[in-house]
């Protein structure tokens, strides 16, 4: 390993134990693509969102500890004392500013960083994608590992819904993409460019998931369900 990059904080080693145990040992989690996930340096992971659940079962799937970026009211009592142990990110998704700053460090330390592009819970499809892993994948340079997360949530549950003892979920990691800024190219185009890849990449990788191991993705929005 570089020497630059630094070994995952106590914090985030202590996540992936604790997410590994919800993943396979309360849930029965399968895998796929880990191999995807580079063995060092910085990495983000871009994943699809429907359930409550998604970050830890994505924490505890991957092959390296992560720091998820997580709404800011996650971290109320003591599961954001937890959180805060864990070193997870909260993120003001009215100034998101600070958690794309703490972010950025992770990278720059060559850690894995792992954020939903979508923003908040809904159908899953990654047919929209906010600019904050773009610009994350910019600056730190840092190639996007696009993650279908399945089974977290089914059609007709609702949005804080936990999936029962030992149900199936699936984690897909597909192949990296790497986006960078071309010299000549404006910073605006760029970003533009590159937030359209990533949302495509992400798209396809979770419809093709789907395909593949037979787990569909919720058809309706979980905040309209009782």
């Amino acid at each position: 390993m570089n020497p630059q990059w630094e070994r995952p904080t106590r914090g985030a080693r202590a996540g992936h134990v604790l997410g590994r145990l919800l993943a396979h040992v309360v849930w029965a989690t399968e895998v796929h693509g880990a191999h995807h996930v580079p063995t060092e340096g910085p990495v983000l992971l871009a994943a699809n969102h429907t359930g409550v659940i998604d970050g830890p079962v994505l924490v505890g799937a991957a092959p390296r500890p992560a720091h998820m970026l997580i709404k800011q009211e996650m971290f109320d009592g003591r599961l954001g004392g937890l959180l805060r142990r864990l070193d997870q990110i909260p993120v003001d998704r009215d100034n998101p500013r600070t958690a794309l700053g703490a972010a950025l460090e992770v990278l720059k330390r060559g850690g894995v960083v792992g954020i939903f592009p979508e923003g908040s819970r809904g159908r899953g499809d990654a047919s929209d994608s906010r600019a904050g892993i773009t610009w994350l994948a910019l600056n730190g340079h840092a190639p996007v590992v696009p993650v279908a997360v399945l089974g977290t949530r089914r059609t007709g549950q609702g949005v804080n819904h936990v999936p029962r003892l030992r149900q199936r979920l699936v984690v897909s990691f597909g192949e990296p993409v790497l986006v960078e800024r071309a010299p000549g190219v404006p910073g605006r185009q760029a970003m533009a460019e590159a937030n359209d890849r990533l949302r495509d990449a992400l798209a396809l990788h979770v419809a093709a998931t789907v395909t593949a191991v037979g787990v569909p993705l919720p058809t309706d929005d979980p905040l309209n369900v009782a």
